[in-house]
């Protein structure tokens, strides 16, 4: 490992790629399905990201190219320095989430926005909700370790929140602003 790499530790981009490799050897491609189907809802990983870790680690041994297949994709596997690399990361605190979710910093600036635009920008975001619930629940059954399944539940908790907030939230909106805050 690169003297910088030992020091500064894995990213969690580079980190959640091997921990995709301990699967077997994959292309970037296959790693950026992979990852948009098994985190895609929870953690973004996009493509450029995925193949410049993904030459980063080769280049500091903690992956390994093998020779392009068909389609020009070039499998990656993951290294023992990897799997060490992989285990130091995983087994540190997490620390605490961010939240970042772009209809917040819509409604946050809602009183710029015409009340019909928020208004199908609101029941667009539900939609997605709904589905992602649905998507959720029909996928209870596939999941083959305890740690997908409490990834999934999690997931279904969240998104039934997210939907009961939704239905409280026309009458958040018609508070008038001398209304008590809400708690």
């Amino acid at each position: 490992m690169a003297e910088g790499e030992s020091k500064r530790g894995l990213n969690s981009t580079a980190a959640s790629l091997l921990g995709f490799l301990h699967e077997g050897p994959m292309a970037g491609w296959d790693l950026v399905n992979l990852a948009q189907v098994r985190i895609g809802d929870f953690w973004t990983i996009t493509q450029s990201q995925v193949y410049r870790e993904l030459a980063a680690m080769d280049r500091i041994g903690l992956v390994e190219k093998g020779e392009t297949g068909i389609r020009e994709r070039t499998p990656y596997r993951i290294t023992e320095a990897g799997r060490e690399a992989f285990a130091q990361w995983i087994a540190r605190d997490p620390g605490a989430e961010t939240i970042r979710v772009p209809l917040l910093l819509t409604l946050a600036f809602g009183e710029f926005v015409e009340p019909e635009r928020l208004n199908r920008i609101i029941a667009a975001n539900r939609t997605i909700h709904e589905e992602r619930l649905e998507r959720y629940l029909a996928g209870i059954d596939e999941m083959k370790s305890r740690c997908d399944r409490a990834t999934l539940d999690f997931g279904i908790g969240y998104e039934r929140a997210v939907l009961e907030w939704f239905d409280r939230l026309p009458g958040l909106l018609a508070r008038s602003d001398r209304d008590e805050p809400v708690d």
